[in-house]
């Protein structure tokens, strides 16, 4: 054999090497739903519609719940992709609004009018502490909710998610970041309400290392079919994030077992949608 046929054989056997990690590693992928992203107007720019969509491909997305402010941004990007984005409707117009939005009636008259023209899967994600649930403007938005078969996607403490539930004793409540409660706190708020759902967007407390704290672990365990991922990107910065963190993620599920992993990289994510 001669040093060119040496040479050819050599780099035809690396190149098949080299595929067959590449798709054993993309056999190791498991699918995600990352149910906290958003894309409003300052992120517009930076990452084009094309681009957005290209990182959350990237991530290995099943799919991405996208809300924005404002919802000019989650229609570009499910245009874009609908096989993949979730849209979720989300109350802010523009940046600033998140502590006056349930005080200003005109932020209601936005979700009607939005409502009437595209198709969504939820409200949210939207602030809201303690009493505010009692404003007429959530009062609204809960109806709205049920009305259109919408779940919540609220930024709350327990209070809030109590008074909601109130109200509205069907309603579909996505908690975002599990109320940054502690796992006890959290498994007593999903054990009072069966239909309440609860995010992990922005946490890194349920695991290090890629193992699993105890707590989180029996929380997981007590509740298989109730919490799910997210990352949060709420500014621009927190784009990039996204890929790293949905390689965070997959390591410390697969300290799980397989079926508990896999409801929470995105089985749930697809029973928050089909529950009625």
């Amino acid at each position: 054999m001669t040093l060119f046929h040496s040479k050819q054989v050599l780099g035809s056997l690396i190149f098949g090497i080299a595929l067959a990690l590449s798709n054993s590693a993309s056999a190791q992928q498991h699918p995600l739903a990352d149910v906290h992203i958003h894309y409003s107007h300052d992120a517009w720019e930076i990452f084009p519609p094309k681009e957005a969509v290209a990182i959350l491909r990237k991530a290995g997305l099943k799919y991405a719940f996208v809300s924005s402010s404002s919802d000019d941004g989650t229609q570009m990007l499910y245009a874009e992709a609908p096989d993949l984005i979730v849209p979720v409707l989300r109350p802010y117009r523009r940046r600033g609004e998140l502590s006056t939005w349930m005080h200003d009636p005109t932020s209601l008259d936005n979700l009607r009018t939005r409502l009437s023209e595209n198709t969504y899967a939820g409200i949210g994600e939207f602030h809201a502490y303690g009493d505010d649930i009692e404003t007429d403007v959530l009062r609204g938005v809960i109806a709205l909710a049920d009305k259109y078969d919408l779940f919540l996607h609220a930024h709350s403490d327990a209070e809030a998610i109590h008074l909601i539930f109130k109200q509205d004793p069907g309603a579909r409540v996505l908690w975002a970041h599990s109320g940054f409660e502690d796992p006890s706190m959290v498994g007593e708020i999903l054990a009072t309400y069966p239909r309440l759902w609860s995010d992990l967007a922005f946490r890194s407390d349920q695991a290090y290392d890629g193992e699993v704290s105890a707590d989180w672990r029996a929380l997981f365990e007590a509740f298989p079919d109730r919490l799910m991922i997210g990352t949060d990107t709420y500014t621009p910065e927190r784009w990039p994030y996204v890929t790293a963190h949905a390689e965070w993620t997959r390591e410390w599920l697969e300290d799980l077992p397989t079926d508990l992993a896999e409801k929470i990289a995105w089985r749930n994510a697809e029973g928050l949608l089909k529950a009625r």
